[in-house]
């Protein structure tokens, strides 16, 4: 099993908790003058139960897991980045120059010594398995070196994430590095092009789907916590597993069979191939009563379109077009 899939599967069981850390004060102090304050600053957010206050953007900000990097990307902040960790798969093309101009600090999560020597003053977690206090990154931990931090809203929801979280988290980003207008602009073209893709999937009978992200004995999938659960519906479908009170969550073949699923949407990731997982799907004797087994109906998309991150809105196109 990947870190990768580990650190997925931590984030379907760790959904509830509120990462423990210290509220991060303001140093401002009575020697600052008013003048002197960028705009938009002091800037204050509760994010994930921590309270921070941030007198300017920060300058040294290390993303972890690929979504929280294209949120950075997207809003136009290369030169706030001073490393990158943990990418699910490529970034997107329109990134990757600024993307290669930026220094990976490790393939997978860095160690805590590894995450230090990059000299970081914010750290920016896409999923709770990211801060896992286990491996020496809590935001505790990186509060006391005088380090800010932030997790992406889904890492910690208590109820079910939406597409009006994908907007508050690029918002938040955008007000922590005094850009909340580009921000701003990203939101309403956002819900310009879910409006679209609305029109077009008006009056469709939402198909049931299964999503298949991995899995032998039991199937890893999507439950109705995450935002894959708001994607799909937005798309025409309907989330089979939408019940099941977690982002995402291991599901009995059984199960699956029970559903009844028309279609399967397979996540594409690691190393294991969208065509292995196709077949794995087809051979199996249990999953043959199955409609999309039998119907042949699959749908693809990368995980990395199926987080709360900025690739969202398109994913819902993506997917009503394959539905």
């Amino acid at each position: 099993m990947s870190r990768r899939h580990t650190g997925i599967r931590a984030l379907a069981a760790a959904a509830l908790l509120v990462p423990l850390a210290a509220c991060s004060s303001s140093d401002a102090g009575g020697d600052t003058e008013p003048a002197a304050k960028a705009a938009g600053f002091p800037y204050t957010v509760t994010n994930c139960g921590v309270r921070t206050t941030y007198d300017a953007p920060p300058k040294r900000a290390v993303t972890m897991n690929q979504h929280t990097t294209e949120v950075m990307l997207e809003l136009g902040l290369k030169d706030h980045l001073t490393g990158t960790a943990y990418l699910d798969d490529k970034v997107l093309p329109k990134y990757e120059k600024a993307y290669d101009s930026v220094p990976v600090v490790a393939k997978e999560y860095p160690s805590y010594e590894k995450l230090l020597a990059a000299n970081p003053d914010f750290v920016y977690g896409g999923y709770a398995s990211a801060f896992l206090a286990g491996d020496g990154r809590s935001r505790s931990a990186l509060a006391k070196s005088g380090i800010k931090s932030r997790l992406n809203v889904e890492g910690c929801a208590k109820k079910p994430v939406s597409m009006d979280d994908v907007y508050r988290e690029v918002r938040e980003v955008g007000s922590t590095f005094g850009v909340r207008a580009r921000a701003d602009r990203w939101v309403s073209g956002a819900q310009r092009a879910l409006a679209a893709t609305a029109e077009k999937t008006k009056g469709r009978k939402p198909l049931s789907v299964f999503v298949y992200d991995s899995g032998d004995k039991t199937a890893f999938t999507a439950g109705g916590r995450g935002i894959g659960n708001d994607i799909i519906k937005r798309a025409g479908g309907r989330n089979v597993f939408a019940h099941v009170d977690k982002s995402f969550s291991d599901a009995s073949w059984e199960s699956v069979v029970k559903n009844k699923p028309e279609t399967i949407l397979i996540l594409d990731y690691g190393a294991t191939t969208v065509a292995q997982k196709k077949k794995r799907l087809l051979d199996d004797p249990a999953l043959q009563d199955v409609p999309a087994i039998k119907n042949k109906s699959f749908a693809v998309l990368p995980l990395s379109d199926m987080v709360t991150g900025v690739r969202a809105p398109e994913a819902v196109r993506k997917l009503a077009a394959q539905l």
